[in-house]
């Protein structure tokens, strides 16, 4: 279902409903690419950028399936079409560099999303713009749920050491969001007195069957050594809780603690069910609106400042959307 859904999106999207703000009489013409359709939270991110252009903007939309070389020729070719402004999701944050030539070269404003091109590259262009969140607060955040766990079941501690044995499943590597949530998940751990041992760590990649695959050797190599599992997103979580039920968790009273980012749907039933411990909001509503008015005021030559596009800007060209911490407890409040 979600394949033949991001499949009816990679043509023009024609949209035509009322505008959720003001705008032109006339819808602008954006081209949007996302590293990879497969990902569970870029393929929500695509379906909030669809929804709230509605009126707005006529959205062509590209799948770059995780191919820089692929990503490239799809810009260029969005040039070629003649669109007015370019939605990107990096393959490579490093290689952006290249695609804010190529824009600039022909005037065309871009807003990057959920991945930051080097500050080098940013200012390579003057209508280059960023809108995201914070990895280092999404760290801090699933931290804490971790933390607070450990201060209120002392028995999460198995062997009473005061020290926290943790495997840690991290996202591609030297992406700046897997680098960042890995370092400040730990610390609230370590602010609140406990030691920390790794035991092990691997990438997962984001994706949940590499992430399951993983965790199945963690528990061959340590298995209830294992005190907690720390994810950089929440497939990967999903995957680690694949493995662990496979273990035989999550029945006959046996725990293990796991946290993810994001707060997917899949990720949000599996916190009602009791396998997930917590995750932490990735506010793709915000950052869909957010990129898309940014994009709409560029086209039009407006000011992009916070009275017009209702969001703070940092440092001119930076939209940081916060993230929200999320547990079952959360969800039956909402």
């Amino acid at each position: 279902m979600k394949i033949r859904r991001f499949l009816s999106l990679l043509a023009a999207i024609f949209l035509s409903t009322a505008c959720p703000w003001a705008c032109a009489e006339q819808e602008v013409q954006i081209g949007v690419c996302i590293y990879d359709g497969t990902d569970t939270f870029m393929s929500a991110l695509l379906d909030r950028l669809v929804e709230n252009a509605q009126g707005l903007a006529r959205l062509s939309v590209c799948d770059s399936k995780n191919d820089q070389n692929l990503q490239n020729d799809q810009v260029e070719q969005l040039i070629a079409d003649g669109v007015q402004a370019l939605i990107l999701n990096p393959v490579d944050r490093t290689a952006a560099g290249y695609l804010i030539e190529k824009a600039g070269a022909y005037n065309i404003p871009m807003v990057f999303i959920n991945r930051e091109p080097l500050l080098e590259d940013m200012q390579l262009f003057d209508k280059a713009y960023y809108v995201g969140a914070s990895a280092a607060q999404s760290g801090q955040l699933s931290g804490e749920i971790m933390a607070e766990y450990f201060l209120t079941h002392p028995q999460a501690d198995k062997n009473g050491d005061g020290v926290v044995q943790y495997v840690l499943l991290k996202g591609e590597p030297g992406h700046q969001d897997a680098e960042l949530r890995s370092q400040y998940a730990l610390k609230p751990l370590q602010d609140m007195g406990f030691g920390l041992e790794k035991l092990q760590e691997d990438t997962g990649n984001w994706q949940r069957l590499q992430a399951q695959d993983k965790m199945a050797g963690f528990l061959a190599a340590y298995g209830d050594r294992i005190e907690c599992v720390i994810a950089n997103n929440d497939d990967m979580a999903l995957g680690a809780i694949d493995a662990l039920k496979a273990a035989g968790y999550f029945s006959d009273g046996r725990f293990m603690p796991v946290v993810g980012v994001d707060a997917t749907v899949p990720a949000q039933e599996a916190l009602r069910q009791g396998s997930l411990l917590g995750t932490v909001l990735n506010d793709g509503e915000n950052q869909a609106k957010a990129a898309l008015r940014l994009a709409t005021l560029l086209i039009r030559g407006e000011p992009v400042n916070e009275e017009n596009l209702g969001y703070p800007l940092s440092d001119g060209r930076y939209v940081w959307i916060p993230y929200q911490p999320l547990t079952a407890e959360d969800l039956d409040e909402k």
